[in-house]
């Protein structure tokens, strides 16, 4: 048995037991990084740049569960929920207003599954490699076109 205190005692009573990871729980709506399978942006949820790799997702891991941002308008929310209905995958909306993290949505079991990367990777469009490649030109090359 511990060794509690009778401060311990009492920092339990207020404010309940001690999780561990506490701001990792936080940051992934409630839910640990190694229990994710797939983690959305506030940004990819609202653009739906997601939505393909999500249901991907969804269609191996059939036993997963969804949480969703509180703070991401129900409207651009529509689209995951249509997904979680359409393979049978319960969803949960979590509003924490104490804490601010920039997760829209988590695919997440309630055991530990260590995927490596549970991140969508940002690919670039044509026109981004372009804009990329205009803004790295040199001075020298730009003035050349001048000439």
């Amino acid at each position: 048995m511990s060794n509690k205190n009778v401060d311990d005692y009492l920092t339990e009573g207020i404010y309940g037991k001690r999780r561990p990871k506490e701001a990792e729980r936080q940051q992934f709506l409630g839910t640990l990084r190694e229990r994710i399978v797939l983690a959305l942006t506030k940004g990819q949820v609202m653009s739906d740049k997601g939505l393909a790799k999500l249901e991907e997702a969804m269609k191996e891991h059939k036993d997963a569960k969804l949480i969703m941002n509180g703070h991401v308008s129900y409207r651009f929310l529509k689209e995951e929920k249509a997904l979680a209905d359409k393979y049978n995958i319960p969803y949960t909306t979590i509003t924490n207003e104490e804490t601010d993290t920039d997760i829209g949505a988590v695919l997440t079991y309630d055991h530990a599954i260590d995927k490596e990367n549970i991140f969508i990777e940002k690919e670039n469009t044509s026109e981004e490699k372009e804009e990329t490649n205009k803004s790295n030109e040199s001075f020298f090359s730009k003035l050349k076109k001048f000439f």
